[in-house]
């Protein structure tokens, strides 16, 4: 490692030279701790007795060599500071740690699994022009497992059959860095660099990840790039002064009580670039969510608080640095505002993301179907607003787990009326979403539509599968529609291209229906709405240059739980104009021919 690199803040393979390495004959230990007195290594192989580490210079890395060390040992640093008192440390670039709530280190073989995924990762690419459908999930809360977790190589058993047969192209990972608290769903981490010891080792993780591509299945990780845990095992106070954190007073805290990071010192933005292309280059994840980008943009993520240079300046050039070593790999903000220029390439003064999440488009979709329709009417403009931004920035449309949890309630719940408007207007909805342009991201759940709230210390509730038809006929709807998405190219391509999309109906205030046309990829597709209650045996829509409507999928379908036959409807288009029946809180999708 080039020392120098490291203290600039330009260097992104830190983790190759820091840690615990295994060598012939032993292990050699390495930390960064440049306000400490001293620092001194206990673990498994010195019956945890003190063994002193030497510090070469004054550049705060102090380190040893340990004849015996050998894989799967436990270690810590006990790190004594120039105020008298000493703190025993996890290994900021430990590979490995024990199971919560205890703390120390594992010495693990960063390279003893051998990948078989070359031809997948030959082929990966961003998904411009290609269907993305993602789906989120926690780990340790998908399925039950008899009474413990899913190991990571067992997931890979279970979850890759239920993506191929559900249509999703990738899915993302809520963070697995180790941390404390389930509590946190891994935002709060404490090992940056290991896989949380809750589902395995760091085997466990790339045999996922390699079973996934060998399946097609790409993996997203979802990265925490602005905060860390205050736990005194971790990051906070390293060396008895602030060094990750930007200070030791309440102004460094953030919304959640956690550590804020210094961007701005060059060790940290060493050590967090080296981390981001760690997972990428170790591990083969497809990409990476960024967490909470507004606490980048703005401080504290409050806007009035103004734009935080320092973190900004990092975020590009760690996008940048990421881009240049895997051009492949996919780069999503997770934005609340609307700061400009999210997506657009760093060299043209850019944050460099690939995507960023459309939580206006959420925001909207939310607030109008939990209306009575009354008062929708006056929110109608509500459902293509979203179309009066989306060129300005590379959008994924994203019902993730934060509208799922808190009080929110669950997508499907959020859904204005009874038991079965609940379920008709969450399929217009969710065909809605299938339509619009953009890639998507569905939470686990939302795709067999979950009554209750999301809690990471219990599985989801598949058995309403079993229990109830009409949950069963609505995960039929979200496969169906899935796949319809992945093979018809006027979906998918051209997405980022306004010349793709019209708007057909978008003056339907008083009916609340809404129709647009999407073109590429040699075919076009229709999509018409009525998000109110009323029916419409014969709503004309004018199609110019269309001689047919060929059914694709119809919302209302009793199939789907809904009441009009299963059979698709061929219609034809005279002189310009389609008579098209409309049920309530219904959607229709079409090929125009």
């Amino acid at each position: 490692m080039d020392l120098q690199s490291f203290y600039s803040g330009n260097e992104w393979e830190a983790y190759r030279y820091f840690g615990a390495h295994i060598e012939e004959g032993g292990v050699w230990f390495r930390v960064y701790a440049p306000s400490a007195q001293r620092v001194a290594l206990i673990g498994e192989f010195s019956g945890w007795q003190e063994l002193p580490m030497s510090c070469q210079g004054r550049g705060g890395i102090f380190s040893l060599f340990v004849p015996g060390a050998r894989e799967g040992q436990m270690y810590k640093y006990r790190v004594f500071h120039f105020n008298g008192s000493v703190a025993e440390k996890a290994d900021p670039y430990g590979f490995g740690m024990e199971l919560r709530p205890a703390s120390a280190s594992i010495i693990r073989n960063l390279y003893g699994f051998n990948f078989t995924d070359e031809e997948w990762m030959a082929h990966r690419g961003k998904g411009y022009n290609r269907p993305v459908q993602i789906y989120e999930m926690h780990f340790g809360s998908w399925r039950a497992n008899g009474d413990r977790w899913y190991r990571y190589e067992e997931m890979a058993q279970v979850l890759i059959p239920y993506l191929h047969e559900m249509g999703y192209t990738h899915v993302e990972i809520l963070p697995i860095m180790e941390h404390p608290m389930d509590e946190s769903w891994g935002y709060q981490c404490t090992g940056f660099y290991a896989p949380t010891a809750r589902y395995g080792d760091l085997n466990g993780l790339k045999s996922f990840v390699n079973a996934c591509h060998r399946a097609g299945i790409g993996v997203i990780l979802d990265f925490v790039v602005v905060h860390f845990a205050v736990d005194d095992y971790g990051l906070a106070g390293f060396g008895g002064e602030a060094l990750y954190e930007q200070s030791n007073d309440p102004s460094g805290r953030s919304e959640w009580g956690s550590c804020l990071f210094a961007h701005g010192r060059g060790e940290v933005a060493s050590f967090l670039r080296s981390c981001a292309n760690y997972w990428l280059a170790e591990y083969h994840f497809d990409g990476l969510r960024f967490d909470a980008v507004s606490n980048i943009i703005y401080w504290n993520g409050r806007q009035e608080c103004g734009v935080n240079g320092e973190a900004l300046q990092f975020v590009q050039g760690l996008n940048a640095g990421l881009h240049a070593r895997h051009p492949e790999a996919i780069l999503i903000a997770e934005d609340s505002t609307n700061f400009l220029k999210v997506t657009a390439p760093v060299e043209y003064g850019g944050l460099g993301f690939d995507y960023k999440w459309d939580l206006g488009f959420m925001h909207d979709m939310f607030e109008f179907f939990s209306c009575p329709p009354e008062q929708r009417k006056q929110r109608y403009h509500s459902l293509h607003f979203s179309m009066h931004y989306f060129y300005n920035e590379l959008y994924m449309l994203a019902f993730s787990h934060d509208e799922s949890v808190h009080g929110k309630k669950t997508v499907l719940d959020k859904m204005y009326g009874g038991y079965e408007e609940k379920f008709a207007q969450c399929r217009a909805l969710f065909l809605y979403m299938a339509a619009h342009p953009g890639k998507k991201l569905q939470f686990m759940g939302n795709e067999i539509g979950q009554f209750r709230e999301w809690a990471e210390y219990r599985p989801q509730d598949f058995e309403v599968l079993e229990q109830f038809p009409m949950h069963r006929a609505f995960r039929r709807f979200n496969r169906d529609l899935n796949q319809i998405y992945l093979h018809h190219p006027a979906l998918y391509e051209g997405e980022y291209d306004s010349r793709c999309f019209t708007a057909v109906v978008d003056d339907g205030r008083w009916d609340l229906v809404y129709a647009f046309l999407r073109a590429a990829g040699g075919e076009r597709i229709f999509a018409v709405f009525n998000f109110g209650p009323e029916r419409y045996e014969r709503y004309m829509v004018r199609l110019p240059g269309c001689g047919r409507l060929r059914e694709l999928i119809n919302s209302d379908s009793d199939i789907y739980g809904g009441w009009t036959s299963s059979h698709t409807e061929e219609l034809p288009v005279r002189n310009g104009q389609c008579l098209i029946s409309l049920m309530p809180y219904s959607g229709r999708l079409f090929v125009a021919e």
